[in-house]
């Protein structure tokens, strides 16, 4: 046993040196314009020591080196907390990222700068150490609350989190698009930036690590006996409980605290604690020891990758957010940490589907859902604000507001349509109550391709935004469905897999709008949902793609009925599974990629729609997807009305609002 921890802190050290080692070498390949000579001469040191007011010496000791402080103490945080958190909830999957932590904190300072700009800019250090704090306790207070009922089983808490997360990220998209002129300089700090120009922050993060280190240690015992699974650690007289609250306050103040320094830096939490134990650190004790170091060395290492490369792309360029690279590097790791993961010590599974009521018949629920809808139209239509205030207009008075107030409606009511239909298809694909296009990546997918589109190409006609949207849905759809295909479309395994997916096209869109790209702001407007902009012919095109793509599956009622009776049972009525699958995931990615160019990447409408059909008794496929259909298109149609009258003469984009809506909907259905 001794030569084994021996062996394992043998490969940790040796991996921490490697990667300081690394990072040693960037960081002074991007401190050598700074320099008056190589840095391991003697006159380059009294250089640095001797004082004075040289601009080179100055960026050095008030830019450069605090930057390599914040980042070893934000990456040492990060790792401490990232053990916490997965040893509390006992699942390997667990960080500040995916537990909705960060987004809360995050959420807290962006608001307060935003929205009390004098206020927030003389909180100083330790006042916006606070508001971060308060941001993630309420995120996390939210998870808990909602988990408690399940004892705060780990699937459950994960889940909630990722909500929880959600929610937060779209407010934060609200603030972030109203912001005007800050909107960069505010996406730049989300996106996770180390720059520093003083000793202030690195002053103040220091004493909080060390507090949490000493918490950390003196929970340690307790925590170790976690191992052994709830059950038998509430029998050795473990408050199990309690003990995870206490640990889970104390890893949201440490995510907090770097939340407040530097943004939104993902992964770190996940990678240091996995790769400690892939280095054999098995026990609590030995992955408190070595994950700090180890996540500092990582964060250390992007850094000065991030710096390296900026020096190389020139003096133009701007510099890629640490928080970004982090992100497009800890993704791939959550995908393959999904295909090793057991899930925890178990608790209640998600539930397979929300109550419904009994077999209802289909004609009077549609033809309500028909009649709401078009009440709902000429709502959006008729009803707005003026000058004068609320104002409903008659039909002579309608004419001239048409133009601008039909288009949108239109768009918003097609593409909730086919998001609806498009849930259906995926829920019984699957079998998964928690499947939805925009749930599980498949929207933010379309998006992706449409921002490399951007990205490589500076002009390009409508068919090719078409084309690589298509291109991007399908294949993340294709993605997630073969990762989840091991743990068997379990809800909670295809739901992180499409949240790390949407994680690596967050990092590509923080890369553009973070850019200077004159293309990011109108670019941002269009992922928030944003039919501002929708013409006639637009709302046309939407109604052209959404009419034979909503016929179509209603020729595939018949395999839509026997998906979700499982393998076994469909090989045996004789359908071709391959085939069967093939078209359906086809159908879906057209009418993501539809919806998507029409509302972007997150509405939760091809979540919720098809729960609103299950719940007024339409559980067969074809009435099941003219409900969905019709329920989302309703939600769409009230969600671009409401984003026009609520803040006027500003304005919510409909996909933001339908967010904001739809995201409380899966907080109660992972509640129950």
């Amino acid at each position: 046993m001794a030569d084994r921890v021996a062996d394992s802190g043998f490969r940790c050290g040796a991996l921490i040196a490697l990667l300081a080692l690394l990072a040693a070498v960037l960081t002074v390949v991007a401190a050598h314009p700074y320099l008056p000579g190589p840095p391991w001469t003697a006159g380059t040191w009294r250089w640095l020591l001797e004082g004075g007011g040289d601009v080179r010496r100055l960026i050095l000791t008030d830019s450069l080196l605090p930057r390599l402080c914040a980042g070893l103490l934000c990456g040492g945080a990060l790792g401490l907390a990232g053990v916490l958190f997965q040893q509390a909830l006992r699942n390997p999957l667990a960080e500040p990222s995916t537990l909705g932590v960060a987004g809360g904190a995050q959420l807290a300072l962006m608001a307060t700068a935003t929205l009390l700009p004098g206020f927030g800019g003389n909180l100083g250090t330790l006042g916006h150490g606070l508001v971060a704090l308060g941001g993630g306790v309420g995120a996390a207070a939210l998870v808990v609350g909602l988990a408690w009922r399940a004892a705060l089983a780990p699937a459950v808490v994960i889940l909630a989190g990722l909500a929880v997360g959600l929610t937060c990220s779209a407010l934060a998209s609200g603030l972030m698009l109203f912001n005007g002129a800050g909107f960069q300089a505010l996406f730049l700090w989300a996106s996770g930036s180390l720059s520093q120009n003083g000793w202030a922050i690195p002053q103040a993060l220091a004493p909080q690590l060390a507090a949490g280190a000493v918490l950390a240690l003196l929970l340690a015992r307790p925590l170790a006996l976690l191992d052994l699974g709830t059950e038998g650690a509430a029998g050795l007289g473990v408050p199990v409980r309690a003990l995870r609250l206490a640990t889970l306050a104390l890893a949201v103040a440490l995510s907090a605290a770097v939340v407040s320094a530097a943004g939104v830096i993902g992964f770190v939490g996940l990678a240091a604690p996995a790769m400690v134990r892939l280095a054999g650190a098995r026990s609590l004790l030995a992955r408190l020891t070595w994950a700090p170091p180890l996540g500092a060395a990582l964060l250390w290492l992007a850094d000065a990758t991030t710096q390296v490369a900026s020096q190389i792309a020139g003096s133009g360029a701007r510099e890629l957010p640490t928080g970004t690279l982090t992100a497009l590097l800890g993704a791939p790791l959550l995908l393959w940490l999904l295909t090793r993961s057991g899930g925890g010590d178990g608790g209640p599974p998600v539930p397979a589907e929300p109550p419904a009521r009994r077999l209802a018949r289909s004609g009077p629920w549609l033809l309500a859902g028909l009649l709401a809808l078009l009440l709902a139209a000429w709502l959006a239509l008729a009803v707005g604000q003026g000058v004068g205030g609320w104002r409903w207009s008659g039909w002579a008075d309608l004419q001239p507001l048409l133009y601008w107030r039909a288009p949108r409606m239109a768009a918003a009511m097609a593409a909730g349509a086919m998001l609806g239909a498009a849930g259906v298809l995926l829920q019984r694909l699957t079998g998964n109550p928690l499947a939805g296009p925009e749930v599980l990546g498949i929207g933010t997918g379309a998006a992706f391709g449409v921002i490399l589109l951007y990205l490589a190409v500076p002009a390009f006609p409508v068919e090719a935004q078409v084309a690589a949207a298509g291109a991007g849905a399908l294949a993340t759809l294709c993605a997630v469905l073969l990762l989840g295909r091991r743990q068997g479309h379990a809800p909670e395994r295809l739901l992180l897999t499409g949240v790390a997916l949407t994680t690596v096209f967050g990092a590509v869109v923080a890369l553009l709008l973070s850019s200077g790209d004159p293309r990011a702001f109108t670019l941002f407007r269009w992922l928030t949902g944003s039919t501002y902009l929708a013409t006639p012919a637009i709302a046309i095109a939407a109604w052209t793609a959404a009419l034979p793509l909503l016929a179509v599956p209603l020729l595939c009622a018949r395999w839509l009925e026997i998906l979700p009776l499982g393998e076994e049972a469909a090989r045996g009525l004789g359908l071709r599974l391959p085939l069967v699958r093939g078209i359906v995931l086809l159908l879906v990615a057209a009418l993501t990629t539809a919806a998507t160019l029409v509302v972007g990447p997150l509405s939760f409408v091809g979540l919720m729609a098809p729960h609103a059909a299950r719940l007024c008794g339409l559980q067969r496929a074809v009435p099941q997807l003219a409900g969905a259909a019709l329920a989302g298109a309703l939600v769409m149609v009230l969600a671009d009305w409401l984003g026009r009258v609520l803040l006027f003469p500003a304005q919510m984009p409909a996909g933001l609002l339908a967010t904001l809506l739809g995201a409380p909907y899966l907080l109660w259905l992972l509640r129950r």
